[in-house]
């Protein structure tokens, strides 16, 4: 899984096992950890005990879930018709794990529920926490980096 071939053509930015992909939806962005080929990692919120799939998290009511599925999907099928890059933003303040530490903790994680919470356990908190060993979310904080957007992530 942890493969490294080259996927610039399909997958801008060539992204490689281990990397943090940032999905830019219209009001929010999601994120997600990219495993190899072409699949990652990422959690969903739980609506009244069924799996949000992308439309779902249009919705208000996934911003208040308290539980996520981890789950392994094709960044294709994350991304639909959004767009995504390879950001690895905290890289200069935190030293990721060795990526193979990254793939096994992952992999323990897939069909797992977790709690999921907007500001405390959001989808950017869970993939820092897989490549970094911390859980980290400028979101939260109102986005003070360049680029950053809304203060929320579904």
């Amino acid at each position: 899984m942890a493969s490294g071939d080259d996927f610039s053509t399909e997958y801008p930015g060539n992204p490689q096992p281990g990397d943090l992909i940032e999905i830019l939806r219209p009001a929010y962005q999601h994120w997600a950890l990219y495993l190899g080929d072409g699949y990652v990692i990422n959690m969903a919120p739980l609506e009244e005990g069924a799996v949000s799939m992308a439309s779902s998290f249009d919705s208000a009511k996934s911003m208040f879930s308290r539980k996520a599925l981890v789950r392994m999907q094709l960044l294709k099928d994350v991304v639909g018709s959004d767009s995504y890059k390879v950001n690895n933003k905290y890289d200069n303040v935190y030293s990721p794990l060795p990526v193979d530490e990254i793939i096994r903790r992952s992999e323990l994680l897939i069909g797992q529920e977790v709690s999921y919470d907007l500001l405390g356990n959001n989808c950017e908190h869970f993939v820092t926490l897989l490549r970094y060993g911390e859980g980290v979310s400028e979101q939260v904080n109102g986005g003070s980096r360049e680029g950053a957007g809304p203060a929320f992530c579904r």
